[in-house]
């Protein structure tokens, strides 16, 4: 009796497999010009690895196609039509009777070299990281198909041009210290696909600053990326910098050269890997090397809740809080930072890891995070014109902030982030933090001998922030104002990439586009950093005069930016 159980045991075992592979997907979708109007008899051809397994659609008065019969695998989907560019979608993963649902766009030549046009009131709002913020993922959502079963499909986050580039021309005070972004600075970038799967990218920025007979400061980066059919997307990056010398010594002006590599791995619908590291070497007041790894693992529990671990090994853009394209190339956003003792250079090193839990809930994201942080050699903003303080100091007589190291600092801290859209133009972020900071513990100390009495202290955090678009003007906006119970030389949570990301205290960004005045998409900047100048602590200097270390100096900011 058993014996026969058993038998029929495998031979289910064997034919489910087999019946299950047999399933057959289909792959359909929409057609759309840049304008997004259906685009009628367009021609989608369904490329696979073998050429039984390609077909040909063409689209309906809807612009819609689509393809059914189709084996489980990967596909290649091309779309052309008369006067536009053809189209191209690679590594689409069809698993046994899955569907899978694309939203395709076609442009013209004139589309292509112009400008990716303006943003819908629903692309401003930053959903995209319900499953983790990444510049680069899909938005998966869940339809039902004909049987009820949800199915996924991908969209993209962003329309895909083949070339587009920015040029910036910003003004305003510095707020970083040593290497930030000079009074008036121009910066550039440019990206293009080419052969469907690759994609090329050059961005920089030259910085002008009031020292007679030094060079402008500036930064110049190029990346290469890759798409592999099986989904994944290697890229290489070479970063340039060169920044002036600000003192009187050998060898005090900044070069470095930095290599990047990342790529990232899907295991099914349910992993997802991204990882990298930076090789920099450094030549200030000597010479350094650095390696700085990077990465992240993500667990999809659900398809509204996802599981992260990250590992950084530096401090995030700031600009990433904005939540929409900010100004290329941003010099006080690079790395590396450094500072000086007795003469010496010293390179900040950073270790962040964090566990975290994302979940979206209708038009609520909530995120509850626990992370790690421990930093060496940490370089610490100040405010006011100084000498070098016996080789204490790094200031930057141009913009009148220095640099000036801190003790290491090493904290344990949680994080609780609720973002919620309030109406289809209007989404606001609530933020909590708890975690060390780093404190100046004797308010007599003079700037000098400051380093000794800097300690680790723990403080709490609280953030808001509404940003928006206004349908009429088009104005993009943002308006955070970030809280902390007590004085601090650093923010609470430094490495905080979710969308509850804010500068301390008050800050507004705006980006007003200009209709008509220019080829192309002309847009006014301004940004405020600290607007009520909040959280400064006075240190004595060795003249006598009073200077601040801030977790962020006051700054004004404005200019114009052209996209093409």
């Amino acid at each position: 009796m058993f014996s026969r159980l058993g038998f029929l045991a495998i031979v289910l075992g064997l034919a489910l497999p087999s019946w299950s592979d047999g399933r057959r997907g289909t792959i359909s979708g929409f057609v759309r010009n840049a304008e997004g109007k259906p685009q009628i008899g367009a021609v989608v051809e369904i490329l696979g690895l073998a050429p039984l397994e390609s077909v040909s659609a063409f689209t309906d008065e809807h612009g819609f196609f689509s393809a059914s019969g189709l084996v489980a695998g990967i596909y290649d989907i091309r779309v052309s039509a008369a006067s536009y560019l053809p189209s191209f979608r690679d590594g689409v993963g069809l698993h046994a009777g899955g569907k899978v649902l694309l939203n395709l766009t076609l442009n013209t030549l004139f589309d292509a070299v112009q400008v990716a046009p303006g943003h819908g009131p629903a692309e401003q709002d930053d959903w995209k990281w319900v499953l983790r913020s990444s510049s680069n993922r899909p938005i998966l959502r869940a339809f039902p198909d004909a049987s009820g079963t949800p199915s996924a499909s991908v969209e993209e986050a962003s329309k895909n041009h083949e070339l587009k580039g920015t040029v910036s021309l910003v003004a305003g005070s510095a707020e970083e210290g040593f290497g930030s972004t000079s009074d008036m600075n121009t910066g550039f970038s440019v990206e293009s696909s080419i052969f469907a799967s690759d994609r090329i990218g050059l961005w920089g920025n030259i910085g002008y600053n009031g020292l007679a007979g030094y060079a402008p400061a500036s930064v110049v980066r190029a990346s290469f990326s890759h798409q592999m059919e099986n989904g994944s997307e290697p890229e290489f990056a070479l970063t340039m910098r060169n920044l002036p010398a600000t003192i009187p010594l050998p060898n005090a002006s900044l070069q470095s050269l930095a290599l990047t590599a990342s790529d990232s791995l899907k295991f099914g619908e349910g992993v997802e890997l991204r990882f990298g590291s930076e090789l920099e070497s450094i030549q200030f007041l000597g010479h350094e090397s650095a390696i700085r790894p990077f990465g992240s693992a993500d667990i999809h529990l659900s398809p509204n809740t996802v599981l992260e671990y990250r590992y950084v090994t530096f401090e995030p853009d700031g600009e990433m809080e904005k939540g929409f394209e900010a100004t290329p190339a941003d010099l006080s956003e690079t790395q590396p930072r450094v500072s000086m003792v007795n003469y010496n250079s010293a390179v900040e090193h950073a270790h962040h890891q964090e566990l975290s839990l994302s979940r979206h809930l209708r038009n609520t994201n909530l995120q509850l995070a626990a992370f790690v942080d421990r930093i060496t050699a940490p370089a610490l903003t100040g405010v006011g014109e100084v000498a070098t303080e016996r080789g204490m100091v790094l200031p930057d007589f141009d913009s009148g902030t220095f640099t000036y190291q801190g003790s290491d600092l090493k904290t344990e801290g949680l994080r609780v982030v609720m973002q919620q859209r309030v109406t289809s133009n209007i989404t606001g972020t609530l933020d909590f933090g708890y975690g060390g900071v780093l404190d100046l513990e004797n308010p007599n100390a003079t700037l000098a001998e400051a380093q000794q009495f800097i300690g680790t202290h723990h403080r709490e955090s609280a953030a808001g922030k509404i940003s928006g678009v206004m349908p009429k003007t088009k104005t993009r906006w943002i308006a955070s104002y970030r809280w902390i119970d007590g004085p601090a030389l650093t923010p609470v949570d430094l490495f905080n990439a979710s969308p509850g990301q804010a500068a301390p205290y008050l800050n507004i960004y705006i980006r007003q586009p200009i209709p008509g005045i220019l080829p192309g998409h002309v847009e006014v900047l301004v940004d405020l950093r600290n607007l009520l100048a909040q959280g400064y602590v006075p240190v004595l200097a060795q003249d006598g005069h009073t200077v601040y270390l801030v977790q962020s100096a006051r700054a004004v900011r404005g200019g114009l930016t052209f996209t093409f």
